[in-house]
């Protein structure tokens, strides 16, 4: 069973490969998404980050999940040498953790619900689980950042997550939190395989902020991989990213 909605300001596809499937487990799925944009979106005015950035809920007092998220915030932070920051010119947005997040703990929803050969897709960042109905690894495309249409690279993934993060889709909404004055100008596109959806996206934010030096940022983690389209339309890869490639 397959179905597609829109929710987040997004398509969020979700395929259960499973027998035991039902449009319930889907349902539960869609409605923890409208939960994450219920809470989370900085476009609601009623969401969690709205009420923060108007002063009127202090941080101390967000629910149980939104300090989770400053947690995993703080944390990229460190890791990524400051490269990842939830606040920009006074303003608080999380979006960049919370996508991965969700579409993880989304994931794990189904998993906990026993399911075992699935994914979810969020705006092109993935998670799987298991195989495919033909008892493959799953693929997920890369698509040329110069044409919506054409797939550059098809990735073989089984239980791990992979994110793009770029300027093609959105426009510029990232910025790097080290140098406000830098365009991000240089690379349109940085795609990054993680053990999970949650560690690639966040990973993902981070070394797109980082310009050309990301995708060598990503090559020193263990248990990453990039591949990285510069706006000259010359793509750089991490040493292991082929070993995912499947066309």
């Amino acid at each position: 069973m397959k179905q597609t909605r829109w929710l987040m300001g997004m398509p969020i596809t979700v395929e259960i490969v499973d027998a035991s499937a039902t449009a319930g487990a889907f349902d539960d799925v869609y409605a923890y998404f409208n939960y994450v944009d219920q809470t989370f979106s900085p476009f609601k005015d009623t969401s969690e980050v709205s009420r923060v950035n108007r002063g009127e809920l202090a941080l101390a007092d967000t629910c149980h999940d939104m300090q989770t998220i400053l947690k995993l915030a703080a944390q990229t932070t460190e890791e990524t040498h400051g490269y990842f920051d939830i606040w920009h010119n006074n303003t608080f947005n999380p979006s960049g953790i919370v996508k991965g997040w969700a579409i993880d703990e989304a994931a794990s929803l189904l998993y906990m619900e026993g399911f075992r050969n699935f994914f979810v897709d969020a705006g092109g960042d993935v998670q799987v689980y298991g195989r495919n109905a033909q008892g493959e690894p799953w693929t997920v495309g890369i698509c040329n950042p110069f044409n919506l249409q054409q797939i550059v690279k098809k990735i073989a993934l089984d239980e791990r997550g992979i994110a793009t993060s770029g300027s093609y889709m959105r426009g510029a909404h990232i910025y790097n939190p080290r140098d406000e004055a830098d365009q991000l100008d240089e690379i349109v596109s940085l795609t990054v395989i993680g053990p999970d959806v949650l560690e690639a996206d966040r990973m993902a934010t981070a070394a797109f902020a980082m310009g050309r030096m990301g995708v060598y940022f990503i090559e020193a983690l263990p248990d990453f991989e990039a591949y990285m389209i510069d706006r000259s339309g010359q793509a750089t890869m991490t040493t292991h990213f082929s070993d995912y490639v499947c066309a």
